[in-house]
This record gives structure tokens, C-alpha cells and sequence, in this order.
């Protein structure tokens, strides 16, 4: 895991604390007030996602490494940049050595999703059963589509939720997150398309700590 130490921060709040992750958080703070449906608040965010996605220089190197001991596996670091104490916000970086996927994972919030370095190759399923059982699902591959730095794509749960995403490029990928939930915190799932089975996992931040699990 690399060395976070130098960044003086608490687990909640502006945890990189940058012009451009305030303008973003802000702009995502007045449409959620104006704005009640998800779609055409996402819709309307995407402008001020794409500025942030293009800016240069403002995330710093250390939430842009690998991490060996991620909840994701295979080295995948999952960085919090701002996280709302109440659950119902978060940006986070994702960063993706090369030849490197994450687990067939859903988010169960709506946002909007980025790559800012490097190039991921995106497959997203349908669930076809009803969902009705905890432990099984039966998947399908939807979409493929391959991500480059400043492309970026939505998510509006139960629609294209489910998915993985592959690092294509020689140097790792490392995509920016803004969702609508705490998402490295809260309970969600890993699917085995081939098995047809669903576990519950929670992926944790590589920088910042979860609440504690109720006793």
C-alpha cells in the first residue's frame, strides 16, 4: 500500500481539497436541490464532470497508485476524495494496474464515471432473473466499450449497474468516481457470471476507514 501519511486529512469531507473537486461536489450539491430525477440530474452534471476529467495536476500522485492489500483485489487502489459524513455522496479514484479487472461488481447508486488516465476496457451485464433469490443471478453480457482518458459514462441503477472493467493500456488506469452513495463503504455485491452466484462485499478505501459494522 502506498504511503498516504503526508496528507493530512480525516475520513470525511474534502479529503483532497482542490478547486476542482470543490467546483464539481458544489455543482452536484445545487442540482440534487433543483433537479429530482436522477437521469436528468445526471444529464445536467455532465459538463462540470468532463471539466474535471480534463483538468490536469490536481489529483495527487499518491491517490493514483496501486494498493496490494485493496478489498478489490489484484492490486486495485480505491481512493476517497470526498466523502458526505451522511452517505449520500462520494469521489473516489480507482486506479487499475495493467491487465489488471476488478470483480463483476454493482455500485447501487446513480453517477457518473470517468477515466482520467490510461485506457479500461468497460463490460457491463443484464440481470436476467428476477432477483429474487440473495445468492444467484443470471447475467449477461450487455455492452462492451473501451474507455479512454476524458470518456465517461453513467450509471443509473438497476440499468448498466452491474459490471467490470479491465486495464488496457501499459501504464495502470485510473478512473474517477462520483456517486451517490458512500460506495467503498456500504454493502454490496461481487457476481461469478459463470457460477450464476452473488456474494456481498464490501471493497473499503485504500486512505480512509469505513464506519464500524453495527453491533
Amino acid at each position: 500500500m502506498c504511503d498516504l501519511s503526508h496528507h493530512d486529512h480525516g475520513d470525511f469531507g474534502f479529503i483532497v481539497d482542490v478547486p476542482e473537486v470543490r467546483a464539481l461536489i458544489d455543482e452536484t450539491r445545487r442540482l440534487t436541490g433543483t433537479i429530482p430525477e436522477h437521469a436528468a440530474r445526471v444529464d445536467a452534471l455532465r459538463p462540470a464532470f468532463a471539466r474535471l476529467l480534463a483538468a490536469e495536476g490536481w489529483l495527487p500522485d499518491a491517490f493514483a497508485q496501486p494498493d496490494t492489500t485493496s478489498g478489490m483485489g489484484g492490486g486495485i487502489g480505491q481512493y476517497a476524495l470526498y466523502r458526505d459524513e451522511a452517505g449520500e455522496l462520494c469521489l473516489f479514484s480507482l486506479v487499475v494496474p495493467p491487465g489488471s479487472s476488478t470483480p463483476v461488481h454493482d455500485h447501487l447508486a446513480w453517477g457518473l464515471v470517468g477515466v482520467y488516465r490510461g485506457t479500461q476496457l468497460d463490460t457491463t451485464y443484464a440481470r436476467l432473473d428476477d432477483g429474487s433469490d440473495e445468492a444467484r443471478a443470471t447475467l449477461q453480457v450487455s455492452s462492451r466499450q473501451t474507455v479512454s482518458a476524458g470518456d465517461f459514462y453513467t450509471l443509473l441503477p438497476p440499468e448498466g449497474d452491474i459490471h467490470y472493467v479491465k486495464t488496457v493500456s501499459e501504464m495502470p488506469s485510473v478512473s474517477i468516481h462520483l456517486l451517490a452513495n458512500d460506495t467503498a463503504c456500504v454493502w454490496r455485491h461481487k457476481y461469478d457470471p459463470e457460477a450464476g452466484t452473488v456474494t456481498p462485499f464490501r471493497s473499503g478505501y485504500s486512505n480512509v476507514k469505513c464506519p464500524p459494522e453495527p453491533a
